[in-house]
């Protein structure tokens, strides 16, 4: 008996490699678009995961008994990615997915990913849609905050100041529709508050004083859109004089990229100086970094790889964006799960049991903690930066918001008075008047007890009448 023990404890550790230190190949396939104007394309973010991937198998979270096969596709059009899953899954199925980001990719893969049990892993995927996992979306874990994340960010933000009502300025694609997707999470998770929306088409001509008027009813304007037309606006709203307390103003920097509404007033023409003094009043959310020596390192080696590919045609592709982040981040995280997993006697193909090992974890990310909620999606940290040197017209850090345990920490940085608002809307009280030396509420008194009175005396004349009349009448019919 003792020696059938060892026999069986002999086989699953030859079977198991991560008892056996045999290297177990892994294939993912990767969706991502070619077309560089998207801030996740494949040239911004290969370099990122062949990145990770190379300190993986050299052992980085005991995972060095991996070897990753990476297998890119392309999701330039709606159905791409579906279509290159469902074709090569015929020969073998892929033991990991990574993408594809938009929404409307990602969710045809996600729910076939679903279907065969596959781990999912997006940068992407950011709509409240995809929060669902019980049945469609089961095996889809999101490495970057969804939108509704940064909407807690405001929702504390509303909490903490005492705001009533916000205006939501967005720019509409009918593409991407990021901007839509952020602000309706800040929509429905702030329900409670009175808040409008107003559309600017994209490619259309900015109306400048029609948003500026649009403003009117709102104490808080949130806005997100390219740096250009919120620079515009901004200008508009300080001609305006709906800055310096009047007002407080938000642009959403999305995805760490200056494609958005980043704090940006300087264009070296004639409004700079104008430009300055209106963004004195302006506030940018934007997801916090922490700065890490390793960041630094990967930072220059995403720049190296793009130069050395030769791209021209990608505008900032050497920068480290949210995306290019967190693709990296989810090879770490499947790896430390599948390890995981494993180690209890699971197989790779066992996606439902190291999706779950994905879930309700902290792991060490290559800019900072990469927390996973319960659901699969990602705790959001926020910061929001405010001019805090109006001279020179510089940005720094005031607050910050964790998702984890959603608290809002107010850094040395950080100004009462940029975040307190000098008018409030409100019913305006009568104004005191003076009568014979009363107040309102006295003479008020007075009219009241005169009008009580003149209909007391008017009733009382009324009766009077009337029982005058009835005596007239019984006297004349007893003389009858």
């Amino acid at each position: 008996m003792p020696s059938c023990t060892r026999l069986c404890a002999l086989l699953l550790t030859l079977l198991d490699p991560v008892l056996s230190g045999r290297a177990e190949d892994i294939d993912v396939v990767v969706f991502l678009p070619q077309n560089n104007s998207f801030l996740f394309s494949s040239a911004r973010v290969a370099p990122a995961l062949r990145y990770a991937q190379r300190r993986l198998e050299a052992g980085e979270g005991n995972s060095s008994v991996f070897h990753f096969h990476l297998h890119f596709h392309s999701s330039d059009s709606p159905n791409e990615a579906l279509f290159a899953l469902v074709d090569r899954s015929c020969a073998r199925k892929p033991d990991l997915i990574l993408g594809p980001v938009r929404e409307y990719e990602a969710a045809g893969v996600a729910r076939l990913a679903s279907h065969w049990n596959i781990p999912m892993i997006s940068a992407g995927a950011l709509a409240a849609g995809f929060g669902d996992k019980n049945s469609e979306f089961s095996q889809l874990t999101r490495i970057a905050p969804q939108y509704v994340k940064m909407a807690e960010t405001f929702s504390a933000l509303f909490e903490r100041f005492g705001w009533r009502s916000a205006l939501l300025l967005y720019e509409e694609d009918k593409q991407e529709r990021n901007c839509y997707f952020t602000l309706e999470g800040v929509y429905h998770l702030m329900s409670e508050y009175p808040i409008s929306q107003f559309p600017v088409l994209e490619g259309v001509p900015l109306h400048v004083d029609e948003i500026v008027d649009s403003m009117n009813d709102s104490e808080v304007v949130i806005m997100c859109m390219g740096a250009d037309r919120i620079r515009s606006i901004m200008l508009a709203a300080h001609r305006h004089q709906l800055t310096r307390g009047r007002k407080i103003f938000f642009s959403i920097e999305l995805f760490n990229a200056s494609t958005y509404g980043d704090g940006s007033w300087r264009r070296n023409d004639e409004h700079d100086s104008e430009a300055k003094q209106a963004y004195a009043s302006l506030n940018t959310v934007t997801l916090l970094r922490t700065v890490k020596p390793e960041f630094e390192n990967f930072s220059l080696e995403m720049k190296s790889s793009a130069e050395k590919e030769g791209i021209y045609d990608c505008k900032d592709c050497g920068s480290v964006n949210m995306f290019v982040e967190g693709f990296h981040d989810a090879m770490l995280l499947y790896a430390i799960a599948l390890h995981e997993a494993m180690k209890h006697g699971y197989s790779k193909k066992n996606g439902t049991e190291v999706t779950s090992r994905m879930w309700n974890r902290t792991i060490e990310g290559i800019a900072g903690q990469v927390s996973i909620d319960t659901n699969g999606d990602r705790n959001g940290d926020f910061s929001v930066m405010a001019m805090t040197d109006v001279e020179a017209g510089t940005f720094e850090m005031v607050a910050n918001y964790f998702g984890v345990n959603r608290t809002l920490e107010l850094l040395p940085s950080f100004r009462a008075e940029r975040f307190t608002l000098k008018e409030r809307h409100e019913a305006s009280p009568l104004p005191p008047e003076k009568s014979c030396g009363l107040g309102v509420s006295a003479l008020t008194g007075v009219i009241v007890g005169a009008v009580l009175g003149a209909g007391m005396l008017i009733a009382f004349n009324f009766f009077r009448k009337k029982l005058q009349d009835y005596h007239l009448a019984a006297h004349a019919w007893q003389r009858a």
